[in-house]
């Protein structure tokens, strides 16, 4: 049995096991440099984000939607899904369909113009899941980044 439900701050340790997998998924192992403690502050006391788990109640928490709330100008707030995951031998029991929904029941009652994510290209199983969902996948616009120390760099 799986429940899916809002996280707590007491899921964070999880929900930072399960970044960390799917980091490593996702060919950046050494990407996370965020903390148990960082995610609690950001998700609990400033509100940076919100999270749904799957618990299952033998296993405990299993999977997790990590979304927050961006603004773009073109469509007024926006739902951005950070992280959709699910551990390997828990997927094909509609765990991501379920956590997917969450998210898209948020941003329904949030009535925001828009939800979006990125998906890396040669992640097939979650191109088939998004196109199951008849999602827009733009393959024109690209995603720029600047690191920490990137930023430091240009002061």
């Amino acid at each position: 049995m799986v429940t899916i439900r809002k996280a707590v701050q007491e899921d964070m340790i999880a929900v930072h096991a399960l970044i960390t997998e799917l980091a490593i998924y996702e060919r950046e192992p050494n990407a996370v440099i965020i903390s148990v403690d960082d995610l609690i502050r950001h998700g609990f006391s400033e509100q940076r984000f919100h999270c749904f788990v799957a618990e299952h109640k033998k296993s405990g928490i299993v999977g997790m939607a990590l979304y927050y709330s961006r603004y773009s100008t073109w469509k007024g707030p926006t739902l951005h899904l950070e992280d959709l995951y699910v551990k390997p031998e828990h997927r094909q029991a509609g765990l991501g369909i379920e956590l997917f929904d969450k998210v898209v029941d948020e941003a329904t009652k949030q009535n925001v113009g828009r939800m979006e994510w990125t998906v890396l290209e040669w992640n097939e199983p979650a191109l088939n899941f998004y196109k199951k969902y008849n999602a827009t996948l733009d393959s024109e616009w690209h995603l720029g980044t600047l690191t920490r120390e990137q930023l430091n760099a240009l002061k």
